[in-house]
């Protein structure tokens, strides 16, 4: 017996990653939420709002770590948060979920290889300044 699949649309249910995403050095977890953030975004404004606690739930984690990876997401210039508030029935306002927008990713790849030559150039002034004592020390005997 032969086995029907549905055929898959192929705009419908599915998301763009960015390729360049596992080529900036982020952790599994940050990758997981930025990953989520992606699959919930408004495409026409790239901005969503979940709480922690329905990322932690979707990707399994607590909010406390989902709060460390949304900071290596900011960090990193993949996305910016603001906070937002509420005004409950009584007329209170109270704090929100965050906004999230998500950033084109060429920034995190400008940010990234700058800090790789930033990188490079240290190490290059450190190895200069190693070899000048080195002969300052060898001088002097």
């Amino acid at each position: 017996m032969k086995k029907s699949w549905a055929k898959r649309d192929p705009i419908k249910n599915y998301f763009p990653l960015p390729n360049e995403i596992y080529h900036l050095g982020l952790s599994h977890g940050a990758i997981a939420v930025y990953g989520y953030l992606l699959s919930i975004e408004d495409r026409s404004t790239y901005q969503c709002y979940p709480s922690y606690a329905t990322i932690g739930h979707a990707v399994g984690m607590s909010r406390n770590t989902v709060r460390k990876y949304v900071a290596e997401l900011e960090e990193r210039r993949l996305i910016r948060t603001e906070q937002t508030t509420i005004t409950t029935a009584d007329g209170r306002k109270r704090n929100g979920s965050l906004l999230y927008t998500i950033l084109p990713v060429q920034l995190a790849i400008e940010q990234f290889y700058e800090r790789q030559l930033n990188a490079a150039d240290r190490e290059r002034q450190r190895q200069r300044a190693a070899k000048a004592l080195e002969k300052r020390g060898g001088g002097v005997q």
